[in-house]
């Protein structure tokens, strides 16, 4: 509320935190005025410079009247400080979780993807990271290994299984072949970061958005058996191409990309564990069940990097 006031905005002692980890995130009531969301930066995880770049491409969408919801631009800034600790503020904006099962719904956001990368394809990022088999799967698989989180009993079956799936990801990425475009993505492109209202879709969260093929986009959204994942994708492009021409080699990284997210989810977990609100908040974690499933997990999709790709579209 401090924060807030420093820069004007005068709370009236309402607050609501809000559902995020990575960082801290809150509701705050404003007097004679709509709330407010506020985003406190997780220290040392972006530089200025990689944060003012979020805000920039949000804020390039919105111009194009893509349903985003840039930071607000207050005294010439978008991003503030407050006791050594950064932080943006952004308009409220509610919704409802987004109904996949829909086909039309699916379509809808195939349009809001494609629209949102026609801007992302303009120009890359300078400051923000690109998703790729080292920063997603090899750097994070040697944290895991060299920092002791993973059973003695398990260590050798985990180190084994995940070194197989990161030998099917480079093939994958042979596969689909060097020229592979990257543009600037949301990132992090799952129901729980879109907020669907009678007017459609809008993302809330642009925080993991960096370089990487369009695709990472896209395979989020699908969910069930292969022919179902195969139908929704057909759905999801339905839309897509009316805005941005689907490169379909890249339909060959879907499960690559899957494998990728399993290694650095897991490792995203190691990062934070010494803070108490993972430990509350993700108390399987580190167990001996959970390593047992992750071997298990990644040794299921060792094979599936080997199938024909969604969508019969290669």
């Amino acid at each position: 509320m401090n924060a807030l006031d420093s820069l004007g905005y005068h709370c009236d002692g309402r607050l609501l935190a809000l559902n995020s980890y990575e960082n801290r995130v809150y509701q705050v009531g404003i007097e004679d005025s709509l709330p407010l969301v506020t985003k406190f930066y997780r220290p040392e995880r972006w530089t200025n410079k990689a944060i003012l770049e979020e805000h920039a491409f949000v804020q390039e969408l919105a111009e194009r009247e893509i349903p985003v919801v840039p930071a607000l631009l207050i005294d010439g800034n978008t991003l503030h400080t407050f006791n050594g600790f950064r932080f943006a503020i952004f308009p409220k904006h509610g919704g409802r979780a987004p109904e996949f099962e829909d086909r039309n719904t699916l379509e809808w956001m195939g349009r809001f993807l494609g629209r949102i990368h026609a801007v992302g394809a303009l120009k890359p990022f300078k400051y923000r990271p690109t998703l790729n088999i080292e920063s997603f799967g090899a750097e994070p698989l040697d944290f895991l290994l060299t920092n002791s989180f993973i059973p003695a009993d398990l260590d050798a079956a985990y180190r084994s299984v995940a070194e197989q799936a990161l030998a099917g990801v480079r093939q994958c990425f042979e596969r689909a072949g060097s020229n592979v475009k990257t543009l600037r993505l949301h990132g992090d492109c799952y129901a729980g970061n879109v907020l669907w209202t009678d007017s459609g879709p809008h993302f809330v969260d642009f925080d993991d958005s960096r370089m990487g093929p369009a695709v990472q986009d896209l395979w989020m959204l699908l969910s069930g058996e292969r022919t179902d994942m195969a139908r929704q994708l057909n759905d999801v492009l339905a839309g897509y191409e009316d805005f941005y021409d689907f490169d379909s080699r890249e339909l060959l990284l879907v499960e690559a990309l899957r494998t990728l997210r399993l290694i650095h989810y897991s490792a995203w977990l190691a990062r934070r564990w010494d803070d108490s609100a993972f430990k509350q908040a993700f108390p399987w974690f580190n167990t001996q069940r959970y390593w047992q499933e992750r071997v298990l997990e990644l040794r299921e999709q060792i094979p599936l990097m080997d199938e024909p790709p969604l969508g019969g579209l290669i």
